[in-house]
């Protein structure tokens, strides 16, 4: 009949004793698509590897010492220009003042003869002292001469007021010292006498 059911024979208990000895012998199955194994690391390798990596951290560690050197004389370098500059940043403006010592020591000695001519020693006086003027332009040196300006306290120091009515109160009338700057920055004010109005009446 069409429903009867099937007694397992010997072959086919045979056949599914094989197919499960072959599963067994294959378990990623009949397509041969095996994980393929990592190739191990030989001793010969890693010793490679660690030779290698000692070298490089070896040229890393003399670039740093290498670099700290130029530091450590790049350092020393710009000291030692500082010092130079204290030492001898005066030099040029020493240079042009020496002409104006020697000037002055000719004045001195030939004032002291005997018969000496008062015009010439004025004279080699007043060329000496243009000699320091210009000598002291050169390094940005200027006066502060304010006589007929009005009174500023920034450059101006006020020793005195003067009653007049000549000139506007305020008015620096006359100049006790002069005084200087360098390079736009005062070293020292002018000494001044300035103008006040009379009382009234």
């Amino acid at each position: 009949m069409g429903n009867e059911e099937q007694v397992p024979t010997e072959e086919t208990l045979t056949a599914g004793d094989e197919t499960g000895r072959a599963a067994a012998k294959d378990p990623a199955g009949s397509d041969g698509n095996q994980p393929a194994s990592e190739p191990q690391a030989t001793p010969e390798k890693l010793t490679l590897l660690l030779e290698d990596a000692r070298a490089k951290a070896d040229d890393h560690w003399q670039a740093l010492l290498r670099a700290k050197a130029e530091m450590e004389n790049l350092r020393k370098r710009t000291r030692r220009d500082v010092e130079n500059a204290h030492k001898f940043g005066l030099e040029k403006f020493v240079a042009e003042v020496l002409p104006v010592l020697d000037s002055m020591e000719l004045g001195l000695s030939a004032a002291s003869e005997e018969g000496v001519d008062t015009d010439k020693v004025r004279e080699g006086m007043e060329l000496t002292l243009k000699m320091l003027q210009t000598a002291v332009d050169k390094f940005g040196v200027s006066q502060v001469d304010p006589a007929g300006e009005l009174f500023d306290p920034e450059r101006h120091q006020a020793m005195t007021m003067q009653e007049t009515d000549t000139v506007e109160p305020g008015t620096v009338v006359s100049v006790i010292q002069k005084g200087y700057v360098l390079n736009e920055r005062l070293v020292r004010p002018a000494l001044v006498i300035v103008a006040k109005a009379p009382p009234a009446g």
